[in-house]
């Protein structure tokens, strides 16, 4: 076989044949037998080499490709797929979400396909001038890390900041077709009950509200709809928590991200401490927690709390990093337990304030969560997005970026790096941008432009130490 991929398959062996496939091409791919890049030889000859149906070698094959070892090719096949994403989806992770894009992509768009989350017609008060919007998301694996720092100081309103991001994570993506009023909210906290006691489902409750109640000091209309917790110790070891939203609003007032070439891009600071934060943030949001928490954890945590991991993961992928949550965090006022768990700023202030001055003049609003710096390239079309004057890049990802050794190209498609919103205006309106940021103390800058191009949408991003990185 070429490109190093030895089998030896035995038909009458206690394990399955699919199973044997799939674990002695693993190997191959952990060992360095087959590198990235590296072809695989096509189903058939898989299947004629070691006479075994042709559809068992698929689902073999396409189990591979799940787990992010393989890429399928139209012409080539599979291939063996970028050693950076091998380490996010040997964690169960996906950065991209590609799997789950390739289905809902082909669904119903809604009735405005190009905003940022589906807006459907107002099914709820019949209103053909409305639309309403539901949106689900919610704080991630982040919530392990506030079960280990529970479990290390038993204070239980660590668990506050889980309730912000999982609320976060839903407001801020409304922000993007311009909801800013009258959202309604709803909580669902999955728990272990023998692992995670009522304390913590009491702390959930109540930063929620506190939470809500802090956004509509600053005006924005958003309510609590109640919400669920559920004991499922089978599904988790230790607490979920997840959220949903809903706002009705007219079409009129829809962001449509009709994002167009000669524009700027401004972007919004995602550290520091603004207006209406208790605490300095440390940029870290909600996405890529399984792959921060991992590699920049020590082993200790994997010998003291197994409930907070996959068993399925390999042991050299778990918890392999040289910190606790209570060392300094490098070049950083914080430790890397508040810098893990800083809540996820929220830019809805600043959205409110800048869509009731210069709504019209704003021709997208995108939030740098899943697909961080690339997120972009799903708005627009025929788009070259420019980002070559990028924040200075926060103590905590560089020091993810340490402990993983992930490449920096990869850093910029997981994590924010440094803004985690960006607005696209006209040129002339920067400085307005910019000002009204400043109003809450909101670090903002022009952090790039649009252009033209007749190939498809592109990305071009130089970060702050002079590297540039092409994404399409």
């Amino acid at each position: 076989m070429d490109n190093g991929l030895n089998l030896n398959i035995d038909s009458r062996g206690a394990t399955p044949v699919f199973q044997q496939l799939v674990d002695q091409i693993h190997f191959a791919i952990n060992t360095g037998d087959l590198t990235v890049g590296d072809r695989l030889p096509s189903i058939r000859a898989l299947a004629s080499e070691h006479q075994l149906a042709t559809n068992t070698v698929a689902k073999a094959l396409r189990q591979l490709e799940f787990r992010g070892l393989l890429i399928a090719r139209d012409r080539s096949g599979y291939v063996v797929a970028n050693a950076d994403d091998n380490r996010y989806r040997s964690r169960g992770v996906s950065s991209d979400k590609t799997e789950v894009h390739r289905v809902v992509d082909s669904m119903d768009l809604g009735a405005l396909p190009g905003a940022f989350c589906k807006v459907t017609e107002d099914y709820l008060s019949g209103d053909p001038d409305a639309c309403n919007v539901i949106h689900a998301d919610g704080s991630g694996t982040k919530s392990i890390i506030a079960y280990l720092s529970y479990k290390e100081t038993g204070d239980a309103s660590v668990f506050k900041g889980i309730s912000q991001d999982s609320i976060v994570m839903n407001l801020d993506d409304l922000l993007c077709i311009g909801t800013t009023g009258r959202i309604l909210i709803s909580n669902t906290v999955n728990r272990n009950a023998l692992n995670v006691p009522g304390e913590v489902v009491a702390a959930l409750i109540e930063g929620s509200e506190e939470f809500l109640a802090l956004l509509r000091d600053q005006g924005i209309q958003i309510y609590s709809g109640g919400g669920e917790t559920a004991d499922v110790g089978d599904l988790t070891g230790t607490v979920v928590v997840d959220s949903s939203a809903v706002a009705i609003m007219k079409k009129t007032e829809v962001i449509a991200n009709s994002i167009r070439p000669d524009m700027s891009i401004v972007g919004l600071s995602s550290t520091g401490q603004c207006a209406y934060e208790k605490t300095e943030n440390s940029g870290v949001g909600s996405n890529g927690l399984t792959n921060a928490r991992h590699d920049m954890l020590h082993t200790d945590y994997g010998r003291d709390y197994p409930e907070t991991f996959d068993g399925n993961i390999n042991p050299s992928l778990v918890y392999c990093g040289p910190w606790h949550l209570g060392d300094p965090l490098p070049n950083s006022s914080l430790t890397v337990g508040q810098a893990l768990l800083s809540p996820t700023r929220t830019y809805a202030p600043f959205i409110h304030l800048l869509l009731n001055n210069m709504r019209s003049e704003v021709a997208g609003i995108i939030h740098c969560s899943g697909g961080a710096q690339t997120k972009c390239l799903k708005f627009g079309r025929d788009i070259h997005f420019v980002k070559d004057n990028l924040f200075p890049l926060p103590p905590l990802f560089s020091a993810i970026q340490q402990g993983s050794q992930t490449n920096w190209e990869e850093m910029y498609r997981v994590f924010n790096m440094g803004h985690r919103m960006e607005v696209y205006v006209p040129h002339h309106l920067v400085g307005e941008v910019i000002e009204m940021a400043r109003e809450f103390d909101i670090d903002a800058q022009r952090v790039g432009y649009t252009e033209a191009t007749n190939n498809g949408s592109k990305l071009s991003l130089t970060d702050p130490a002079g590297r540039e990185f092409t994404y399409q």
